[in-house]
């Protein structure tokens, strides 16, 4: 095949692959064995064989070809000429209508930073372990801004790990201000800002102690916490707008297919293991373990490939009830974009996989959401020991770093009765997100958290310890609940 071919062959081509890169005595044959990331017809980045031996290939095809090659090039040689530890680049070339192509040294076995985030399994909570890592990142980054440079999308998937060193990569992100001198404070700031906005909150105490690994690696300026709040607050906002907007469209984390007669949006990585289920959700629903059925929700454990996961079917009661639903999103549709609004924010929910609308003539009926299960108890019933005494303090905590969180984003759940929060072991979850919502102003705000404050402390007798003690844990908005002296 040849590179410019590949803008024919969409997102899943049949591996492995042959293409042809160069021509005359420069031609070599590159076989993909495995693909890494797609922008079908633009990007193809795999592990492949090239001249007898494993690289990372990245080929770089259509009419922003050669604009994307100049820009992988450049970055991936700042990196290199200033000494910073990155993968080597063994080839690349750049072919008039065909397209370009960059073959790295391949590191086989190594893992990103975002890998080994992961795998601690402790939620969304900054253990020590993962202390460390970010420590390892920052002193990285610090080498990084101390040689001019910066990548303007970082992340911890772009820090890869391998045999006790750790690698800088992408360089089409990688950018220069003047190379080989300091980067200034503004750029550093800005920079940081990007990577915190994409890890959980964290106290500013938190970020402080992390600091501290970056200025043992570049002391060239006196970082202001301050500051870097602001930079961190901008960057969580553009990222949050940014993510909605990609959550109704067909793109690399979804696939999506809206019309006339109906919408179905699912996790891309998940399309597959899901088909038979979007397929025939009422199926699924009739078989499953009911916890709702009837009326405006039915709501079912259902059980797909051994993996137990939840589907909830909004409902059309009746005529009347048509006529008031037909015209605007569904709380499928709504309850799908306020979970990846809780994700990405850092807020416990259960995980969103699907949403599907029936549709005539783009006129909304039956709706479906798809999330993974969540097997742990409501708060009321995993309090219920404690009525009188005080509960575990990592459960206190959670239920503090919940309504935190709640607080920093302007978030109002619309009911906050007990069964709407499970303890997943960790984190304290918020499900049934159909009357969510994200407050653009103080005022509604306030009003909002004072009436979902007041509906949680009801889930027990005002009598009771746990009720006095959780009255005083919770926080307050000025103006909403009585002050305690």
């Amino acid at each position: 095949m040849r590179l410019s071919q590949l803008a024919q062959i969409g997102r899943t081509p049949a591996l492995p692959l042959q293409v042809q890169l160069g021509t005359g005595a420069d031609a070599a044959t590159l076989t993909l064995q495995s693909l890494l990331r797609v922008l079908p017809g633009q990007r193809y980045v795999g592990v492949a064989q090239w001249r007898g031996r494993t690289v990372l290939a990245k080929l770089l095809v259509g009419s922003k070809a050669a604009r994307h090659f100049q820009r992988e090039r450049d970055g991936a040689k700042l990196l290199a000429e200033q000494g910073l530890t990155t993968p080597q680049l063994l080839a690349d070339g750049l072919q008039d209508a065909e397209g370009g192509w960059l073959l790295f040294d391949y590191l086989e076995g190594a893992q990103s930073l975002a890998e080994l985030w992961r795998q601690q399994d402790a939620g969304e909570q900054l253990t020590p372990p993962r202390e460390a890592l970010l420590g390892t990142a920052l002193a990285t980054i610090a080498q990084l801004h101390g040689r001019g440079l910066w990548q303007a999308d970082l992340h911890l998937d772009n820090l890869l790990q391998h045999h006790g060193q750790l690698y800088l990569i992408d360089g089409g992100g990688v950018l220069a201000q003047t190379p080989g001198q300091p980067l200034a404070l503004d750029k550093v700031l800005e920079n940081l800002g990007v990577l915190f906005a994409q890890l959980p909150p964290m106290s500013e105490d938190e970020l402080e102690q992390l600091l501290v690994h970056y200025l043992l690696a570049n002391s060239e300026h006196a970082l202001q916490l301050d500051l870097l709040l602001k930079e961190v607050v901008k960057v969580r906002r553009w990222r949050l707008r940014d993510y909605l907007k990609k959550i109704g469209r067909d793109c690399s984390l979804f696939s999506a297919k809206v019309g006339a007669f109906g919408l179905l949006v699912v996790r891309r990585e998940r399309e597959a293991q899901l088909q038979p289920l979007l397929a025939a959700p009422d199926a699924y629903l009739e078989q499953g373990r009911q916890f709702k059925g009837g009326g405006a929700a039915t709501v079912a454990q259902v059980e797909l490939s051994g993996q137990p996961l939840l589907v909830k079917r909004y409902n059309i009661k009746h005529l009347a009830h048509w006529f008031k639903r037909f015209w605007r999103p569904s709380r499928a549709w709504h309850s799908w974009r306020e979970g990846n609004r809780l994700e990405l924010l850092g807020i416990a929910t259960a995980h969103p996989l699907a949403v599907v609308e029936r549709r005539w003539c783009w006129l909304r009926g039956t709706a479906y959401l798809i999330t993974e299960y969540l097997p742990g108890q409501d708060i009321i019933a995993h309090f219920a020991p404690y009525l009188d005494v005080t509960p575990p303090l990592a459960q206190l905590q959670a239920l503090d770093r919940l309504f935190a969180g709640l607080l920093r984003e302007r978030i109002s759940h619309g009911d906050c009765k007990g069964h709407n929060l499970l303890w997943d072991g960790a984190n304290w979850a918020l499900i049934d997100l159909d009357a969510m919502r994200q407050h653009s102003g103080a005022g509604s705000f306030k009003r909002a958290y004072a009436r979902d404050r007041a509906r949680f402390l009801r889930n027990w007798p005002a009598d009771s310890a746990l009720h006095q003690l959780l009255d005083q844990r919770l926080p307050q908005v000025p103006g909403t609940c009585p002050e305690r002296g």
